[in-house]
């Protein structure tokens, strides 16, 4: 029995969304009580401020207001560079959303030549459809809406981290608890306005496309597949543009700075320094932050199309239908009760807890999350319904779905636990390399490598074993519902996620500032822990990508009304293998791309080393404008051959080999993306890892590899320089790929089922 009613699920929906952004705005508050400026500081409150930071009145022998003042100027550097980047990134963009727009009003628009005639509906029987031009104008409409909230996602977050990092190497010198809770509230702040934001300008796109709409459920849910299009397609150019803005700064930065002339990570003497920092916010933020809003997108949009040809659509079954959008609302209450255990019911003591705490958040958001999952399931789903699964009807029951989703969220968890266990330094494979650097730079490599192939193993599985049950239960809208389960804590994630660029700019800012060793240790303590868990975090998101992208392909499978997907025809078999292919060749333009800026970068750097006198002792200023200038230039005319690549295989494989053959092209993609993801992501967060155990030398194992400058840690510098492209560039680019290529399909399928397969036609 169905306890939420319609007129309850209206409210429920968009109350639990402002709930969200309310307490993101809260979280904002609270971190805002931390100043930055020194001419907020009164000589009435010196003595308190001694009080709380003792010793760290004298930064070295610089007055704390000094200190104070250069945090304050490197903070405001790092937020211009970010924010000059994203409007420029931004208006290439703005260009392209058009272009594409009309290219999706027009495809889809000629399927009936531009007919103003409503027609029967393919799946609900019985029901009259809105015309094909209605459906070209609000898809394009949703696709441009997708992409708006996407880039406000992206840059949302880079706002919020750049006002958060200053002020979390302040609070270091309190104590490693409050610069935790302040870097952790950021990110919160990025996690709840993301995932409320998102949820809100979905609910509200619903509604106003269902006044026009009406009863066309069928109708209505297709052109909504345009949201998730323009979110995923805005993802893709702000991983890629920032992937490659921050690992050429990061790369230039390490090898010339560290590795030739020794000199400590961030230090200011190092002109790339500036663009490194920028690097860490727009493309480990402003590009994260979009990639989990698009698989938000994605996954919500595959469910609601799925059901809508279901008994939900044929019934009009309005809180049944809502039934993703549900879980995602419940989805922010459990975070938000979650985010309290870090904030407010436990304290960080000691650098020991920092981790444990962050990995808490996983386990406790998905216990509560199960709970709420089933609560939901029992109230907003009848008793038993039928859902479409390839031409037959497939009786479904409310608990099945329950099973469906909660199995995504907990085959997300156990990604995430295998994905820390392959990178923390906390563990052996990650020690293995370390020790692999004895001998040098290449046994490193080998070693990383074979860490990153094997990290595939159990993942792959779990993913699997998801798809297994959840499929089925409750054919494709239950593997869609998984990846909603997987997504459903997204705020957690994101704030963990968030977490580990802030704690890294935090830890810049300390070392470019001049202050004492000792807070040093504090951020790289904080960094350390948020290294682990943004692996943990690409985890997700490449496991998510995964159920999202074969849900994607369950529901164009059926608008491009494909009975089966024969391997053993040619047609498929050769879109089979040329999908399969695609994510090492997108893999080889996004490294590439990395490794030509990276050149650039090195090059300049060390031309401002020979060329400054005094810039290696510190008596001059290094032009780090000019290193922020390359990054910019370089990712802005990198990012466009990858994206290209992306956007334009399914409308040619749909347009020139028909549907068959883009299936085959999605099932290749998606097979090879994903364990080509998971392992560099991987292989990338061990190296990165491996140098930071040496780096610390907390334990006899790191203290024998030597200290900073040895042999051993010049190894793993280049091993940390090599992986850098993989796990924050073409890693986390390649779960875009396979879910956009998969959305886009579903979105061009009318157009692809009607006039495809030009090629074979001709033949």
């Amino acid at each position: 029995m169905v306890v939420l009613s319609e007129g309850l699920t209206q409210i429920l929906i968009p109350v639990t969304a402002f709930i969200g952004i309310g307490f993101a705005l809260l979280q904002w508050l609270l971190v805002s009580r931390v100043r930055v400026s020194s001419a907020d500081h009164t000589e009435a409150d010196n003595g308190y401020r001694k009080s709380l930071m003792g010793d760290s009145e004298l930064e070295n022998g610089v007055q704390s207001v000094e200190v104070t003042n250069k945090c304050t100027e490197i903070q405001h550097a790092i937020s211009v560079g970010a924010t000059s980047f994203l409007f420029t990134e931004y208006k290439y963009l703005t260009i392209f959303m058009g272009v594409f727009g009309a290219i999706i009003f027009v495809f889809l628009g000629s399927v009936k030549g531009f007919s103003t005639q409503s027609e029967p509906c393919t799946y609900n029987e019985g029901n009259i459809c809105k015309p094909a031009l209605a459906n070209a104008i609000f898809s394009t409409v949703a696709f441009l809406l997708g992409a708006l909230t996407s880039v406000l996602s992206g840059f949302l977050g880079m706002k919020i981290a750049t006002y958060a990092n200053a002020r979390t190497t302040l609070e270091a010198r309190k104590g490693i608890g409050k610069a935790f809770v302040i870097a952790f509230r950021s990110g919160a702040v990025m996690g709840f306005l993301l995932s409320a934001n998102g949820l809100l300008v979905l609910y509200i796109t619903i509604n106003l496309f269902k006044l026009y709409y009406g009863d066309d459920w069928e109708g209505l849910y297709e052109s909504i597949t345009g949201y998730g299009l323009g979110g995923s397609s805005m993802a893709l150019f702000g991983r890629v543009g920032g992937g490659i803005y921050t690992k050429a700064a990061d790369v230039g930065a390490d090898l010339v700075g560290k590795v030739e002339h020794n000199i400590p990570e961030d230090d200011p003497r190092n002109p790339a320094v500036i663009a490194d920092n920028v690097g860490d916010n727009v493309g480990d933020i402003a590009g994260m932050g979009s990639d989990l809003f698009g698989s938000y997108a994605e996954s919500s949009c595959a469910a609601l199309f799925v059901a809508s040809i279901s008994s939900f659509g044929t019934n009009h079954d309005h809180t049944a239908m809502s039934y993703p959008l549900i879980i995602s609302s419940m989805g922010i209450v459990v975070c938000l009760i979650t985010t309290l255990f870090a904030t407010d019911l436990f304290e960080i003591k000691n650098v020991s807890q920092i981790e444990p705490s962050l990995k808490r958040q996983l386990l406790i958001s998905t216990i509560l999350m199960t709970a709420g999952i089933a609560i939901v399931s029992f109230t907003a789903l009848p008793s038993e319904f039928t859902l479409y699964n390839f031409g037959a009807k497939k009786v479904v029951k409310n608990w099945h779905l329950f099973f469906c989703v909660a199995i995504g969220l907990w085959a997300g968890l156990a990604i995430g636990y295998i994905t820390e266990y392959y990178t923390s330094n906390a563990y052996s494979p990650v020690q293995d390399v370390a020790d692999s650097c004895r001998t040098g730079a290449s046994t490193n490599v080998i070693f990383g490598l074979a860490l990153g192939y094997k990290s595939v193993i159990i993942p792959v599985f779990a993913i699997a074993i998801a798809i297994y049950v959840s499929f089925s239960l409750a054919a494709m809208y239950g593997i869609a519902v998984a990846a909603l389960g997987m997504l459903s804590t997204m705020a957690t994630s994101l704030a963990i996620d968030a977490y580990g660029p802030i704690s890294d700019n935090a830890g810049g800012i300390a070392e470019m500032a001049g202050m004492r060793h000792e807070i040093r240790e504090r951020t790289d303590a904080l960094d350390a822990a948020g290294n682990t868990t943004a692996a943990i975090g690409k985890g997700f998101a490449i496991g998510s990508a995964a159920l999202v992208s074969l849900a994607l392909f369950g529901a164009y499978v059926s608008r491009a009304g494909i009975k089966t997907v024969n391997v053993m025809t040619p047609k498929v078999f050769i879109g089979l293998i040329v999908g399969a292919m695609l994510p090492y060749w997108f893999s080889a333009m996004t490294m590439k791309s990395v490794g030509s800026a990276a050149l650039k970068m090195v090059e300049e750097v060390r031309r401002q080393f020979n060329t400054i006198p005094g810039l290696l002792e510190g008596r001059a200023k290094p032009d780090y404008a000019n290193c922020v200038k390359i990054s910019t230039d370089a990712s802005l005319k990198e990012m466009i051959p990858p994206g290209a690549l992306v956007l334009l295989t399914p409308l040619i494989a749909g347009t020139f080999f028909g549907v068959e053959t883009l299936a085959g092209v999605l099932a290749g993609s998606l097979i090879s993306g994903v364990q080509v993801a998971i392992s560099a992501s991987n292989t990338g967060g061990a190296w990165d890892n491996a140098k930071k155990y040496i780096e610390a030398g907390t334990t006899p194992h790191a203290v024998s590899l030597g200290p900073k400058g040895s042999d051993a840690h010049k190894a793993a510098v280049i091993g940390d320089t090599v992986g850098d492209p993989l796990k924050d560039t073409s890693g986390p680019s390649l779960n875009i790929l396979i879910k956009l290529m998969a959305v886009e399909s579903l979105v061009f399928a009318p157009f692809f089922a009607a006039h495809g397969g030009l090629i074979f036609k001709l033949l």
